[in-house]
């Protein structure tokens, strides 16, 4: 019994694509960061709702929940998305001159805390924090702690250079230069201005300098 031929044609017809859902699941991803990032700004926190983060990225919320167990989780992972692209924990600059270099950093603070693309959700979350401590604990950790991690090595590195007292308590001086910019921004309390900033380091560095410097 004879059987028929198959075509070559036939025999090499390429199969169905297999739908890559790691790069479907990352595109979603994304698009959930970015659309919880504009909403914060849009509408503020109070209002941000997960149905409408789920809408404006093009979603089920269902995915939304599969991936975070609330809108703060996803607003602390889009603003931590922005932090780390932005490079906020790298090396602060050493050109030798500490108080150049911390107004160097400062001024750009200055410029991203000012921005509403990040001030937004920022605030929304420092706020948040406040009245839930697992939250605080993951913001400080995230957000917060790599920050002031880059300023005290900025420091440590000008107490070997005989620049600040040796004595000098790094932890407790990168929160006097900090704190006061937190508390102006966080209680817009004043403007942030470069002139702020860089009074601000100057008054620092004078209570930071070795003793029996004139």
């Amino acid at each position: 019994m004879s059987s028929t031929p198959q075509s070559p044609r036939a025999a090499r017809a390429p199969r169905a694509k297999v739908p890559d859902t790691t790069r479907r699941s990352a595109r979603s991803r994304a698009a959930i960061l970015d659309a919880s990032m504009e909403l914060v700004g849009e509408v503020g926190y109070s209002r941000l709702t997960i149905e409408a983060i789920a809408a404006r990225a093009g979603v089920g919320k269902q995915t939304i929940y599969r991936w975070w167990p609330s809108k703060a989780a996803v607003l602390l992972d889009a603003l931590t998305a922005v932090v780390d692209d932005d490079g906020y924990a790298a090396a602060l600059p050493d050109t030798g001159d500490l108080a150049a270099d911390l107004k160097e950093v400062l001024r750009a603070t200055v410029d991203e805390f000012t921005d509403a693309a990040f001030e937004a959700p920022y605030r929304a979350l420092a706020i948040a924090s406040a009245a839930d401590a697992q939250l605080a604990a993951q913001f400080n950790e995230r957000l917060q702690e790599p920050g002031l991690a880059v300023y005290a090595a900025r420091l440590r590195a000008a107490q070997r250079a005989g620049q600040i007292d040796a004595d000098l308590d790094v932890g407790l001086a990168v929160e006097m230069l900090l704190g006061p910019f937190q508390q102006r921004w966080l209680a817009r309390s004043g403007p942030l201005t470069y002139e702020f900033t860089d009074r601000l380091v100057e008054m620092c560095l004078r209570a930071f300098t070795p003793r029996g410097t004139p």
